[in-house]
C-alpha cells in the first residue's frame, strides 16, 4: 500500500474538497495521512485515516506562513511517503522541499487563483513573495490540478505545462428531504435566504447581503461560515437593528450545514470581480445549493453566472447595491412560476454536477502520477 501525505493550511473540518480527495484515494489503496492545522475554535473531528492537526503560535500573516512551512517540512521529513499532495500555494514550499530531498512524486491541487486574492492584490510586496515562490516552483511540476478549465488554462499558459481539472462539485447526492421542525425553528412562514461559505472574507458581497435585509419583507438571511469578515457582518447587522432578519452563525459540520441549505429559498453567491480569483471562482456553495435543489442568486462573475445561465437555475444579478439586491429578491418570490422552473432545472443540474462522475478524473490522475 502507498502512502500519501496530504497537508492543507485550514482545520479541516469544512474542507470538502480534501475530504472527497481522501475518500477517492482510499478507494485506490492510499494510506492517508492528513496535515492541517488546530484554532481555539477548530470542532472535533474524526475520520478514517490518520489526521495530524498542528497547533501554531500564530494564526495569520507572514509568521504564521512561515512557522507552518517550517513545521509541515519536519513532518513531512519523519513521516512515512511515496506521494506528497500540495493544497494551494500556501503548503507548496515544504512539499516542493520533501519531494527533492526523498525524491517523491508531488501532486499540487490548485483551488483558486491564490496570487490574486484580495488579500494579495491590496498588498503587491507581499504578492511578489508569493509569485517568486510559484514563479520559482510551478514549472518544475509535473502533476497539476484545478478547480475550473479557466483557472486551468491561466496556469497552463503562464507556465507551459499541463494542468487538469477537478470541479470542486457536491461530494454525493443529497437527500433533498427537508427537517420540517428545523424549517419551522428557522424560518416559520417566512422565506429563507442562505450565504454560506468557510473564506467570507472581503469583496465577497456578504456585507451587502446583510443590508441588503433593510429592505426584504417576510424574510430571513442567514449567513453560515468563517471568515475575516464575521464580526464586521455581525456589526453591520447589529448598526441597522437587523437581529431579527439576519442570522448568523458559525461553521458547522457539512451534514448539519446541508439540512439549513436544504430548507432556504434562495441561495447567495456575490462575488465581486475586484480580483481575478474571484472572477474565476466557482465556490463549493454553489454546487450544494445545486444539489439541494435551492435556486440561486449570484454576481456576474464569468463561471458561476455561466453555469447558472445555462442551466437556468437562478438570476445573475450585475449589481451589488442593497436596495437593487433587495428588489431582484422581491421579484424572485413573487414570480412562482419563473421559480419553479429553476427549482425543475435544479433537480435536472443535481444529477449531472456530482463528485461521482467528476472523481473519474482525479482517479485518472492518481492512477497516471509521473
Amino acid at each position: 500500500m502507498k502512502h500519501i501525505v496530504i497537508s492543507v493550511t485550514n482545520d479541516l473540518v469544512t474542507d470538502q474538497r480534501v475530504e472527497k480527495v481522501c475518500t477517492i484515494l482510499q478507494k485506490l489503496n492510499y494510506e492517508i495521512t492528513l496535515i492541517g492545522r488546530k484554532l481555539p475554535e477548530s470542532l472535533p473531528i474524526s475520520r478514517n485515516y490518520k489526521i495530524i492537526r498542528m497547533n501554531l503560535l500564530f494564526k495569520k500573516g507572514f509568521l504564521f506562513y512561515a512557522e507552518y512551512n517550517i513545521r509541515l517540512f519536519f513532518k513531512l521529513f519523519f513521516l512515512k511517503k511515496d506521494v506528497l499532495l500540495a493544497n494551494d500555494l500556501d503548503t507548496l514550499s515544504a512539499n516542493y522541499l520533501i519531494s527533492k530531498i526523498f525524491n517523491k512524486k508531488l501532486v499540487y491541487d490548485s483551488h483558486e487563483l491564490f496570487t490574486e486574492v484580495p488579500e494579495l492584490v491590496s498588498r503587491p510586496r507581499v504578492q511578489n513573495v508569493w509569485l517568486t515562490i510559484e514563479n520559482f516552483i510551478f514549472p518544475k511540476l509535473k502533476n497539476v490540478y484545478a478547480v475550473n478549465d479557466e483557472i486551468a488554462k491561466i496556469y497552463s499558459d503562464k507556465y507551459k505545462i499541463p494542468v487538469k481539472v477537478v470541479r470542486n462539485i457536491a461530494p454525493k447526492l443529497i437527500d433533498t428531504k427537508i427537517d420540517l421542525a428545523l424549517a419551522e425553528k428557522v424560518k416559520g412562514n417566512k422565506k429563507m435566504i442562505i450565504l454560506q461559505g468557510s473564506g467570507l472574507n472581503i469583496d465577497r458581497g456578504a456585507e451587502e447581503a446583510v443590508l441588503m435585509m433593510q429592505y426584504v419583507e417576510n424574510a430571513v438571511l442567514y449567513i453560515i461560515g468563517s471568515g475575516d469578515i464575521f464580526d464586521n457582518l455581525k456589526e453591520i447587522r447589529d448598526k441597522y437593528n437587523l437581529q431579527n432578519k439576519v442570522f448568523i452563525k458559525s461553521k458547522m459540520p457539512y451534514a448539519e450545514l446541508m439540512e439549513f441549505t436544504k430548507i432556504a429559498d434562495l441561495g447567495l453567491s456575490l462575488d465581486k470581480g475586484t480580483n481575478l480569483n474571484y472572477e474565476y471562482s466557482l465556490p463549493n456553495k454553489v454546487f450544494d445549493y445545486i444539489q439541494t435543489n435551492t435556486p440561486l442568486m449570484v454576481s456576474n462573475r464569468k463561471i458561476v453566472a455561466k453555469l447558472v445561465t445555462e442551466n437556468k437555475i437562478g438570476f445573475v444579478t450585475k449589481t451589488h447595491d442593497p436596495k437593487e439586491l433587495a428588489k431582484t429578491v422581491q421579484t424572485i418570490f413573487s414570480d412562482k412560476k419563473t421559480y419553479k422552473t429553476w427549482k425543475q432545472n435544479l433537480i435536472k443540474a443535481s444529477k449531472i454536477y456530482n463528485w461521482k462522475s467528476e472523481s473519474k478524473k482525479l482517479e485518472e490522475i492518481f492512477n497516471n502520477l509521473k
